[in-house]
């Protein structure tokens, strides 16, 4: 499990529009998890802009962005989905597809001006986007006396440490969410600070979504 990053799930595809030389590009992005998913998406997009000239896509899919597709939906060879693909790759994101829909304006672009003003309608689309990094997380069961509880809870606060729903019964279990690499410390931490009167029971690893920052790394 490694850290990734992606945009925000949400119920409706975010869209933005841009206009160059006459010609309209509507841009549409989904989070999405499955190839499936994607070309339902795609497809979706098709239909609903049936009386367009071109609707061009492009998805990357995985934690490590090994699912990689484009298709330029009629436009010249390498000038429409592989510039909307580098978008997504520029920005390092995955689980992301994003489909171009454009209204031909009677002006003529160029190879040149294509691979610009898809990429910028791609880049327009994922500025608009919430970025998060999904973030491997390990659990951590720590059930302590009363007595100590006050003392872990302000450690846990002084250190900023998530945690789930606290336990009470007999004892206290804090559910704790560690960064796997930091676990061993903190069990040293809680050893020192409780005098090893605590147990901690490690569970299953898994994601957080955090927000990140936009790398703007994208050129339009």
């Amino acid at each position: 499990m490694q850290t990734y990053r992606t945009i925000q799930e949400q119920d409706d595809a975010l869209v933005t529009h841009y206009e160059i030389q006459k010609s309209k590009f509507i841009t549409h992005l989904r989070h999405v998890e499955t190839e499936e998913e994607a070309r339902a998406f795609v497809q979706a997009m098709k239909k609903k802009y049936f009386d367009a000239r071109h609707n061009c896509s492009a998805w990357v899919l995985g934690p490590r962005g090994d699912k990689q597709k484009s298709n330029d939906d009629g436009e010249p060879g390498g000038t429409a989905g592989n510039p909307i693909l580098e978008a997504i790759r520029k920005n390092e994101l995955t689980d992301v597809v994003i489909v171009v829909t454009r209204y031909f304006g009677g002006i003529k672009l160029g190879a040149g001006g294509l691979i610009r003003a898809y990429g910028h309608a791609a880049v327009l689309g994922l500025d608009a986007a919430t970025h998060i990094a999904m973030t491997p997380f390990q659990e951590v069961a720590v059930t302590v006396g009363y007595d100590l509880l006050s003392t872990v809870e302000h450690w846990l606060r002084q250190q900023e440490i998530r945690h789930g729903e606290s336990e009470y019964g007999e004892n206290v279990t804090l559910h704790l969410l560690l960064p796997p690499e930091e676990v061993e410390t903190r069990l040293t931490e809680l050893t020192d600070l409780t005098s090893a009167n605590f147990t901690a029971v490690k569970g299953a690893r898994t994601c957080l979504a955090l927000p990140c920052p936009k790398d703007n790394k994208a050129s339009d």
